[in-house]
C-alpha cells in the first residue's frame, strides 16, 4: 500500500505539471489523458475491493449484494421471460435454499457443490444459497457428458450436484458412477423423472426465508475458493479454474470500471457457467444494483425486440453474436433502441464498425481476459478492433510482456542466456503476465500438470515466473493491443474453446479410425476457427461418414465436432512425433488445392458427405451456414 501510494503522489504531481501544457501533451501524448483517467479509475476499483476483503469480517460481493437488498429492496435485480425479481425476493429465494440445503443434506462451509443448470433465475439464487452457506460452486458447463462430467465432478472435489430435469439423459448416463463415488444428486425442481435422484424444490420453497446463520461464512477470506469456472477442456476433460473471493469480486467489478450505473438494464444471452455471464453480467448488477435481463439462450431475431422490451440499456456480447446480429436483415427499427453500451470480448473490426453503423452510436467496451489469468486488458479510448491499451501507469501493477514464439514448434523462443526475446510493436508475440501478489495465478483445481503447463519461467531473468496465456497479441506504435490468434492445441468456435487434444482423444474411439490430427481452420465470415480432422484410417477399413456423425453427435458438442474430415495415408509427425498442424492449417479444406478426400459435416443429411467444389463455393459465398 505505501508503494502505492507514492507511485499516486507522483502522478498526482505529474498531473499539475501537465497542466500548465494541455497543447504539447495533445500533440506528443494523445492518450495521455484517458490513461491517466483509466489508471485513477482501476487504482480506485482494486482499492475498493482490497479494503472490503480488509474488512472484519470481510465484504464480500454477496455482501454487496444482501445491502443492496437492504436498502433497495424493490430494485429489481432478475427479469426472466415474464418474470421480475426484486433483490428481496432473491434474498429471500436465496435464503430458502440455503436452510433447505444446509437442513436437508447438511451443507457446510468448505464443501463443493456443482450445478448442472441451464440460464434460469434458480442458478443465480443457488449462488447466493451456496455462498451463505460457505460452500463453494462448481459451475459445470451444460454441454459436457459422460467421462468428461465425471472428470468435471472429480477436479472440483464436488460431493453433491444439483442438477435441471432438463438434462435428464447426461444426469442418468453418470449416475451409477456418481453414485459409486458418493457423489449425492438432486433436482431443482417439484418432481424427479429418475429413480433414484431427488427432488429438491419443495423442501426449498417450505424452508424459512430469514438469513441462515452468519457462522456458516466465519472462516471466509479473500483467498476462500468462492467457485469453480470450467475452461479449453469443454470437448473432453473440463479444467476447473480456481475463483477466489478477491478474483470474484474483482472481475464483478469491471462492469462498474467501463461506466456501468445503477440504473441500467444489462442484457445477457451468454451460458452463466461462463465468467462473462456469471460474474460479469450477473456479478457487475450484484456490485452496483443494477438488473440483470437473462434469456436461456442467444436469438439474433428476438435480440432487438427484447432490447425494446426490457428497456435494455447495456447488452454482453462475444464476437459470434454480434456476427449473427449484422447477419440479419436490416430493419427500418435497427436503431430505435436505448441500449448505450456493449460489453465484451472477440469482436472483429469489420464487424465492430458494421454494428456501429447499423445499430448507431453505442459505446462498445472491448475487454480481454482468460478466466484463470492473472490479469487483462480493457479498450477504454474505444479504438476500434482493439483490445485496450499497455498502460504505462498500470505496468507496474500488472507487469506483461509480448514475447517471440515458434508457432511450429510450440514454445517461446529463447537467446543464448535461455531468456525469452521481446517482440517490438507491430509484431505478434505470446502474451505472458508476471505471477506477483498483486497479480496471482491460482491455477486449475486437482491438475497440478495443467497448472505447471500455464507457467513460464525464466523469461526475462532467471528465477521469475510468469503466466502463459497462450495467446498471440500485437501492440502497435501508439501501444494499442491486438488480439491476434491461439496457440498449441485450443482453437475457438462458436464462443467456446475446443481443446485438440481431447477432441482426438474422443474421435480415437471410433472403430475405423487408426489415428487422427484436429485443428482449426479459418472459414469465411466466421468468428474463430472451425474443427477439422485429418485422419488415417485402419488396414482394410473404410470410412463411414454416417457413423461418425452418429459417434459425434452423441459424444462432442456441436461445437466441437469437426466439421471438416481430410483422410490422408499417414499423419505428418515432428522429430519428437508430436503431430505437425501448421501445414493442414494453411491447407484447409479447398478440394482444388487438397489431393485428399475431403468429407463435410452435413447435420439435413446427419452424415459426413464428400466435400465438392460447389459445397466449398457456398462455403467461401458464405451462402452455406456453418
Amino acid at each position: 500500500m505505501a508503494v502505492l501510494g507514492v507511485l499516486v503522489a507522483a502522478v498526482a504531481g505529474l498531473l499539475l505539471v501537465l497542466l500548465v501544457l494541455p497543447a504539447a501533451t495533445a500533440r506528443l501524448a494523445p492518450f495521455l489523458w484517458q490513461d491517466l483517467a483509466f489508471f485513477a479509475t482501476m487504482v480506485g476499483s482494486g482499492l475498493r475491493c482490497r479494503r472490503r476483503l480488509g474488512r472484519r469480517p470481510p465484504v464480500t460481493l454477496l455482501d454487496v449484494f444482501r445491502q443492496h437488498a437492504r436498502e433497495r429492496p424493490r430494485q429489481p435485480l432478475l427479469r426472466f421471460q415474464d418474470a421480475i425479481y426484486t433483490f428481496e425476493d432473491m434474498e429471500r429465494a436465496s435464503n430458502r435454499a440455503a436452510w433447505a440445503l444446509w437442513r436437508r443434506l447438511g451443507l457446510r462451509g468448505g464443501l463443493t457443490v456443482a450445478v448442472f443448470l441451464p440460464n434460469e433465475p434458480a442458478y443465480v439464487w443457488t449462488w447466493l444459497a451456496l455462498a451463505k452457506l460457505g460452500c463453494a460452486m462448481a459451475c459445470l458447463n451444460v454441454n459436457v457428458r459422460g467421462r468428461a462430467l465425471r472428470h468435471a465432478l472429480e477436479a472440483a472435489q464436488a460431493t453433491l450436484l444439483l442438477a435441471s430435469p432438463e438434462l435428464r439423459e447426461a444426469v442418468e448416463e453418470v449416475l451409477p458412477d456418481l453414485q459409486r463415488d458418493g457423489v449425492r444428486v438432486f433436482y431443482l425442481s417439484s418432481a424427479s423423472p429418475t429413480p433414484g435422484v431427488e427432488a429438491l424444490l419443495g423442501d426449498i420453497e417450505a424452508a424459512p426465508d430469514e438469513p441462515p446463520p452468519a457462522w456458516h461464512r466465519a472462516g471466509v477470506t479473500g483467498d476462500s475458493r468462492a467457485m469453480y469456472i470450467y475452461t479449453s477442456g469443454t470437448t473432453g476433460l473440463p479444467k476447473a479454474a480456481v475463483i477466489t473471493e478477491l478474483k470474484l469480486l474483482m472481475v464483478a467489478s469491471l462492469g462498474r470500471i467501463c461506466g456501468l450505473r445503477p440504473d441500467d438494464v444489462v442484457y445477457t444471452t451468454l451460458p452463466l457457467y461462463h465468467s462473462a455471464g456469471l460474474l460479469v453480467g450477473v456479478g457487475g448488477c450484484l456490485d452496483v444494483g443494477a438488473t440483470c435481463v437473462l434469456r436461456s439462450k442467444f436469438s439474433a431475431s428476438q435480440f432487438w425486440s427484447d432490447c425494446r422490451r426490457y428497456n435494455v440499456t447495456v447488452i454482453q456480447y462475444v464476437g459470434e453474436l454480434m456476427r449473427y446480429l449484422c447477419n440479419t436483415p436490416q430493419r427500418p427499427d435497427d436503431r430505435e433502441h436505448g441500449v448505450r453500451m456493449a460489453l465484451g470480448n472477440g469482436m472483429r473490426a469489420e464487424v465492430w464498425k458494421e454494428f456501429l453503423r447499423r445499430f448507431g452510436p453505442v459505446a462498445v467496451c472491448e475487454f480481454y481476459g482468460a478466466t484463470e489469468g492473472n490479469a487483462g486488458f480493457i479498450n477504454y479510448t474505444g479504438k476500434v478492433g482493439s483490445i485496450g491499451r499497455a498502460n504505462w501507469f498500470l505496468k507496474p501493477f500488472a507487469p506483461f510482456e509480448l514475447i517471440r514464439y515458434n508457432v511450429e514448434r510450440d514454445e517461446p523462443v529463447r537467446d543464448k542466456r535461455g531468456l525469452c526475446i521481446r517482440v517490438p510493436p507491430g509484431e505478434t508475440g505470446l502474451l505472458v503476465v508476471k505471477i506477483t501478489r498483486n497479480t496471482p495465478f491460482h491455477g486449475y483445481a486437482g491438475d497440478s500438470q495443467k497448472t505447471e503447463k500455464k507457467i513460464l519461467r525464466d523469461v526475462l531473468a532467471k528465477g521469475d515466473v510468469y503466466f502463459n496465456s497462450g495467446d498471440l497479441l500485437m501492440m502497435d506504435s501508439e501501444r494499442f493491443m491486438y488480439f491476434q490468434d491461439r496457440v498449441g492445441d485450443t482453437f475457438r468456435w462458436k464462443g467456446e474453446n475446443v481443446a485438440t487434444t481431447e477432441v482426438e482423444a474422443t474421435l480415437a474411439l471410433v472403430s475405423f479410425i487408426q489415428e487422427v490430427n484436429v485443428y482449426g481452420v479459418a472459414v469465411p465470415g466466421c468468428e474463430g476457427r472451425c474443427g477439422m480432422a485429418a485422419m488415417c484410417l485402419k488396414a482394410g477399413a473404410a470410412f463411414d461418414g454416417d457413423k461418425l456423425y452418429a459417434f459425434t453427435r452423441e459424444t462432442l458438442p456441436s461445437y466441437a465436432a469437426p466439421r471438416f474430415v481430410r483422410i490422408q495415408d499417414s499423419l505428418e509427425l515432428t522429430g519428437t512425433f508430436k503431430q505437425c498442424k501448421t501445414n493442414l492449417v494453411r491447407e484447409g479444406f479447398d478440394p482444388g488445392a487438397i489431393r485428399d478426400r475431403l468429407f463435410f459435416r452435413d447435420d439435413a443429411r446427419r452424415s459426413y458427405v464428400p466435400l465438392t467444389p460447389q459445397i466449398f463455393a457456398a462455403i467461401q459465398d458464405m451462402k452455406l451456414s456453418l
